[in-house]
């Protein structure tokens, strides 16, 4: 039989505010070596395989020292884990109805009226903590409100600061310039690599709930495989921008309002090196932000027009999967996704799928967005520039504009 290897890890468990709570000790198999906060939650799935793993560390059997350890349960590093732990507790649900988001060993609960019964029943199956409000999840604070919740990232930011040694340097007003884009060879090369995209993973994480530096956190992954001096200094330039918004988060509001409201934008042949258009979209839930995105388009547009409506394509499509995950949520969006767009041609096209010779390369785009439209699921909606909400998702903009949008995406 393969016989897979374990190992023990040992960390520091913080609270929200940066203070220590505990030390954890956690056994873990070698998943690597395999072929294939409810406390120890990998602990409760039951293992469909037969999985041998050597004695480890520290609790070796001297009589026995050859002998190995037949795994009954799952534990954390095998690969049938997450899918055992995960089938463990969709067992045991009812006929009652609640939304509980389950992150491994972290869920919450959003039904008041069955929480402390569901609550009770986890209890005789798993060994719980003591139930407290939602106030950290996932590194995210989250503070309540009488009108809603806000979620800061303020002591994970400072994390960061402090890796980049930037815990004291000055703020600026904006994360990144409206200077032309730099290309894939801007200045020497950057000597430290896993330094650089160590700090870009991070800010990557950050961009839950300060997200609007998702432009300039788009641009530095850009160049993630080989970073410039000029790439460092952007990079730097973010951070700078983080610490005078460090206490910034999301807002999100409390309310009944059913309708989904996405705008979505275009920065045509932006790229210096493969001439390929930045999209950008956001949707909104009611008054709340749900869904944000800056991207690189994956291939190359011959018109703005062609550009803008690829966006108009990819929010369309994320709107559907929104409007189905609502349904299954039993909130269904009574009225069409309204997708704000700044470009008179795609508003037109999203309506007439008449092809002509210059469009027929972007013909299934077309045709989707126009049966969505067709089936009342959406309808395309011409905004002005000035109140493109998407436009801090793919350029950079002036201070004044910026504060303006900023405060448009509930930060």
């Amino acid at each position: 039989m393969h016989i897979i290897r374990s190992i023990w890890i040992f960390k520091l468990k913080f609270n929200s505010d940066g203070s220590f709570e505990r030390y954890k000790a956690r056994l873990v198999g070698d998943g690597k070596s395999q072929q294939l906060d409810v406390k120890n939650a990998f602990l409760d799935g039951h293992l469909q395989e037969t999985v041998f793993m050597h004695q480890h560390m520290g609790f070796r059997d001297p009589h026995y020292p050859d002998h190995v350890c037949h795994l009954k349960k799952s534990l954390y590093g095998l690969k049938q884990a997450p899918r055992a732990w995960y089938q463990r507790f969709a067992d045991y649900n009812g006929r009652d109805i609640a939304y509980i988001l389950l992150y491994v060993n972290d869920f919450n609960i959003t039904s008041d009226v069955l929480r402390q019964k569901i609550l009770g029943f986890l209890s005789t199956k798993f060994a719980m903590k003591d139930p407290k409000p939602l106030h950290y999840f996932l590194g995210i604070a989250v503070s309540s409100t009488s009108t809603g919740l806000f979620l800061n990232q303020s002591t994970y930011a400072r994390e960061i600061l402090e890796k980049a040694c930037m815990s004291t340097c000055k703020s600026v007003h904006t994360p990144v310039d409206t200077k032309i884009k730099q290309g894939a060879f801007a200045g020497a090369p950057y000597s430290d690599l896993t330094y650089f995209r160590s700090l870009a993973g991070a800010l990557q994480y950050l961009t839950f709930t300060i997200h609007d530096i998702s432009y300039a956190v788009q641009q530095i992954f850009l160049h993630m495989h080989a970073p410039h001096n000029a790439h460092m200094d952007a990079l730097k330039s973010i951070m700078r921008y983080i610490q005078g918004t460090i206490d910034h988060g999301l807002y999100l509001n409390r309310g009944n309002t059913k309708t989904l409201v996405s705008y979505t934008d275009a920065d045509w042949v932006c790229c210096p090196d493969t001439r390929r258009s930045t999209s950008g979209y956001c949707v909104y839930f009611g008054d709340n932000l749900i869904s944000w995105s800056s991207k690189r388009q994956p291939t190359l547009s011959r018109s703005s027009a062609e550009a803008e409506y690829r966006g108009v394509a990819n929010v369309v499509s994320k709107s559907c999967w929104l409007r189905n995950l609502l349904l299954e949520l039993r909130h269904p969006v009574p009225k069409a996704t309204i997708v704000y767009c700044d470009n008179v041609s795609t508003t037109y096209l999203s309506s007439n799928p008449v092809q002509h010779q210059r469009i027929k390369h972007i013909e299934l785009d077309i045709h989707f967005v126009w049966e969505k439209v067709s089936q009342g699921e959406a309808r395309v909606v011409h905004v002005p520039s000035r109140y493109q909400i998407a436009d801090i998702f793919t350029k950079g903009l002036p201070r004044v504009l910026f504060d303006d949008f900023r405060s448009s995406l509930n930060i």
